[in-house]
């Protein structure tokens, strides 16, 4: 009798075939879906570069416009990462932009109302007390949601849409649809500004740590795929991302500290610090906005939660199939209630970004912030059926929308129009997930 013999794991580098596009992409393992993104975002970047002024004179892929996009993008960032728990679990919130008005009212009660008698106005430990309160509402605003359809069995479609209605009215009853203003000054760095961004020196510092950080994951994914008997990426595809991983952010950097402060900002500045005016004027890099920072840590963490953590892959295994998570011991309904609290909780660090930025808090204040956070999370490639997301994909998406907007009102079309075409934007991105899921099976 012949004998049979199983191959143990190699530790070899991996084998490719097929072209030479194909072997690129299997060396690199890069998300063809994520690609095609970026590629989507460079397109749309340079219309919009040659729409407004010519690819040398256009007003889109300026200093000043990529900063403010990027902060403007923070808020719906943040709350994208959460909207991929949401919806790849099968399904939907529509409330996040109630709450974030909502939340964002009580913390602008809590600093501008509240606390000012009790320990008076900028306090340093006034904006401590009212995120943190924020936070605790929007957690459980959440676990609210998230108990009644999972013991409730209630639709989250309905409860949602009945918290959209709830939370935006709580928002206008709790001050007879006042303006609170203004947010203690500590509290306003977290929507960025000239005093909410930490300087060009500070800014080099996070980009040098941060190709440290890119270089680490690689070799630790090495080492862990050796360890384990994976199969290994050559040599030169680790040195590939390696180098266009370090080469964005340097570049990221360099863009943002080209921006400056403003000149009346600029000659306060000067006064306050003792700085003679020269004749040239000064300048003053801003470098990374502090929401961004916050936008860019939350998604770190976040996609550590979903791709290194117990609960990240319970998330996806209730997504590909509830039935068989349950049966194989998880305790689903927990599971949503937890995915729903964080949801909370990430719809109010965004409400304390957009209150900081806009030094109030209003009614209007998250209107419509729940089309752009699921456009966000279903153009980075969440699939509505749900067990398929990542959150680079969904900050990629988030930048794709406030690149679109931006690019609109630099192009000056009107408010309808601009809705009309994030609408479509929106159609056709669930329209290409179901594409590539058929092709897939």
């Amino acid at each position: 009798m012949a004998k049979t013999t199983i191959a143990a794991p190699s530790s070899s580098v991996r084998q490719t075939q097929g072209t030479a596009l194909q072997r690129f992409l299997q060396a690199t393992e890069i998300d063809t879906r994520l690609l095609g993104m970026i590629g989507a975002l460079l397109i749309i970047w340079l219309g919009f570069q040659l729409t407004t002024g010519g690819l040398f004179g256009g007003l889109f892929l300026t200093p000043r416009n990529l900063w403010n996009l990027t902060v403007q993008a923070a808020s719906v960032s943040v709350m994208a990462t959460g909207m991929v728990l949401v919806i790849v679990t099968r399904n939907i919130d529509l409330s996040v932009g109630s709450i974030l008005g909502f939340v964002g009212m009580i913390m602008a009660i809590t600093q501008a109302k509240i606390l000012p008698p009790l320990i008076g106005f900028d306090n340093p430990a006034t904006w401590i007390i009212a995120l943190a309160v924020g936070i605790a509402l929007g957690t459980a605003i959440g676990a609210f949601q998230g108990m009644i359809i999972a013991f409730l069995n209630v639709p989250a479609f309905i409860v949602t849409l009945g918290g959209l209605l709830v939370w935006r009215a709580g928002a206008f009853l709790v001050i007879s649809g006042a303006t609170v203003a203004p947010m203690d000054t500590k509290f306003r760095l977290m929507g960025g500004g000239a005093e909410g961004s930490i300087g060009a020196t500070a800014s080099w510092i996070v980009g040098v740590l941060a190709c440290l950080v890119i270089v680490a994951s690689i070799i630790n994914s090495r080492k862990q795929r050796k360890r384990f008997g994976f199969p290994l990426r050559p040599m030169w595809a680790e040195y590939f991302l390696s180098t266009v991983g370090c080469v964005t952010v340097m570049i990221a950097v360099w863009v943002l500290n080209s921006y400056y402060m403003p000149v009346n900002l600029a000659k306060k500045y000067a006064e306050a610090n003792n700085i003679p005016w020269p004749e040239g004027g000064l300048q003053i890099p801003l470098g990374i906005a502090i929401p961004v920072l916050m936008a860019v840590g939350i998604a770190i963490a976040m996609s550590f939660l979903t791709t290194r953590t117990r609960f990240g892959r319970y998330v996806f295994a209730i997504g590909g199939n509830p039935e068989a998570a349950e049966l194989a011991g998880i305790k689903t309904r927990w599971v949503t209630v937890r995915i729903f609290a964080l949801m909370g909780a990430l719809c109010a660090i965004a409400a304390a970004i957009s209150t900081a930025r806009l030094n109030a808090a209003t009614n209007a204040q998250g209107t419509l912030d729940e089309l752009y956070t699921i456009a966000a999370a279903v153009i980075g490639g969440t699939s509505l059926a749900g067990g398929m997301g990542t959150i680079s994909g969904a900050v990629l998406g988030a930048i794709v929308m406030q690149s679109l907007q931006s690019g609109m009102v630099l192009l000056r079309i009107d408010t309808p129009l601009q809705s009309i075409v994030i609408g479509i934007v929106l159609v056709m991105a669930v329209w290409l997930d179901t594409v590539y899921r058929g092709r897939a099976k």
